[in-house]
This record gives C-alpha cells, sequence and structure tokens, in this order.
C-alpha cells in the first residue's frame, strides 16, 4: 500500500484523532498555564464553538461527495496540477504541495479580510470574546463550504498527492488548536518557536479588536509568509493579558456565545465593519 493508498483508507480515522488528541492537550495546557483570565465559562462558549464544528462538519460531508483527500487522488488520476507533472522525487513534492497549499491559505486568510462581504462570514471568527482552544476552530458554514471550494481549486491547479493533503491538514488543524490557545509561553521560547510555527501570543495579536493589529499576523502554521509580505507585527498595543479581544460593535454580545446567534451574524447589521484598506478609527475597549 502506498502512502496516498493509506492516506486515502484513513483519513475519517487519522483527522478524528489527531483533532480530539490535540484539543485535549491543549485544554490540559490551557488549564494549567493560561495567558489571559477567561470572561465567559467553558461550558458556554465550548457548547457553541464545538457545537458549530459539529455542524460544519455534517454539512461539508453532505454538500461534497468526497474529501479533499479524495479529489486529491482523484487529480492525481487524471494528471491535473503542475506537481503532476513534474519528475520530482516524492519526498520532494509532498514538502512543495504543504508549503503551497499553507501558502494558499494565508492568501485566502487575507481575502477574508479584504473583501468586506467574505468579512462577515470571517467575523464568526474573530467575534469570540475569549481566546481559546475552541476559537481555532470556529467558523461559519458559509466559509467552510468556501474554503472547501477554494481548496479543491487550489489542488487541482497544483497538483498535490494525496498523502501532503492529508498531512496539511492534519498540520493545519494541529497548529490552528494551538496558536488559538490560552497558553503562556516563555518569552525565549516563543521567540524560537516564531522562526517556524505561529505561536499563542504572535496569532492573538490578530485577534485584536485594534484594527491595525486584526489585520495582521494571518498566517496559521508557516510565521514565513507574515514576514515576506509585510503583514508581521510582533506585539500588540496592549499588553497580551489586557488587549481587547474581538470585533468592535458586538462587545458584550451574547449571540457572539451562542450557536444560532453565530450563524446568523453574517446577517446581522453589527455597527462598523472592516477591511484591508479601510480605515476605521477604533477605540480601545476594556476587555
Amino acid at each position: 500500500m502506498t502512502f496516498n493508498d493509506f492516506a486515502l483508507a484513513n483519513e475519517p480515522a487519522i483527522r478524528l484523532a489527531a483533532f480530539f488528541g490535540i484539543l485535549a492537550l491543549m485544554a490540559a495546557w490551557e488549564a494549567v498555564a493560561p495567558r489571559r483570565a477567561r470572561l465567559h465559562s467553558r461550558t458556554v462558549r465550548w457548547t457553541a464553538n464545538l457545537g458549530l464544528v459539529v455542524f460544519n462538519t455534517v454539512l461539508v460531508r453532505l454538500l461534497f461527495p468526497f474529501a479533499a483527500v479524495a479529489f486529491a487522488v482523484l487529480a492525481t488520476q487524471r494528471g491535473w496540477g503542475l506537481l503532476n507533472n513534474l519528475a520530482l522525487p516524492d519526498g520532494l513534492v509532498l514538502v512543495l504541495a504543504v508549503v503551497a497549499l499553507d501558502f494558499a491559505i494565508y492568501l485566502q486568510h487575507v481575502m477574508f479580510h479584504a473583501v468586506p462581504a467574505l468579512w462577515r462570514l470571517h467575523r464568526v471568527h474573530h467575534a469570540d470574546p475569549d481566546f481559546d482552544v475552541t476559537t481555532g476552530a470556529r467558523f461559519h458554514p458559509i466559509e467552510i463550504v468556501l474554503s472547501m471550494l477554494i481548496k479543491f481549486s487550489v489542488i487541482a491547479v497544483l497538483g498535490a498527492p494525496a498523502a501532503a493533503v492529508l498531512v496539511f491538514e492534519v498540520l493545519l488543524n494541529a497548529t490552528a488548536m494551538f496558536n488559538h490557545a490560552n497558553l503562556k509561553l516563555p518569552a525565549g521560547v516563543d521567540g524560537l518557536l516564531r522562526l517556524l510555527l505561529v505561536t499563542p501570543d504572535m496569532h492573538r495579536v490578530h485577534h485584536s479588536m485594534d484594527v491595525a493589529e486584526a489585520n495582521s499576523n494571518f498566517g496559521f502554521n508557516l510565521p514565513w509568509w507574515d514576514r515576506l509580505f509585510g503583514t508581521y507585527r510582533a506585539t500588540a498595543q496592549m499588553p497580551q493579558k489586557s488587549m481587547a479581544i474581538g470585533v468592535q460593535g458586538l462587545t458584550g454580545d451574547p449571540r457572539c456565545v451562542s450557536l444560532t446567534g453565530m450563524l446568523a451574524l453574517p446577517f446581522l447589521d453589527a455597527g462598523r465593519d472592516y477591511a484591508i484598506g479601510h480605515a476605521v478609527e477604533v477605540k480601545h475597549e476594556a476587555p
């Protein structure tokens, strides 16, 4: 059995095991060394956030007859994409595909901030008043569907093999939960990790209520793209423990911590939205 065959046959089990394993590890770590005090109980937020994860998972399985890994197998069989038409070693193809997929996610993330209509979807993720491991999986269903379509397009153009797609999705899921976790890392460790990985302190800046800060640090996995394209911001203006997290105009809104509220949020007038290239005056609010 090839690595691609193994990926296709075991994709659901591998992703499920990775999700719950990392979730449990990050939750335990948060309990031992939290970075910030919680504004809401885990019971309230986790019920909503994880409920949204379940809803999205069922929706994706219903709308798409096969997952990204199966689509990658189809692309390989039909010779679609750049990497399927180059004579390169399998190991190099896997590394190139994982890095290219990560770059595509960075660009997609920037786009969801740059286009106001897409930002209205993406603000469901940013409207979480707390910042912890479940925030990393909290996305509106329409954003998830659009992300799947974008992912399929990238796989077809790139010609990413199934094994690379599985490795990328497991890595992205794991790092998203890590860098959204409410963790306190020593400054030296954080600095070293930022050379290869987006850390919680780095990504938390992206969830600041300050517009300029929210439009920085777009990476989920690799930190290189932010540095390369000038979107990296080392620190927020306010200390990590007291910086205001969330979306301007939604502070204290109970819909931000309920499943039905999150589903409705993109279609509600929540005040002044922001997008890249649109200057908005933002006042700092106490958390």
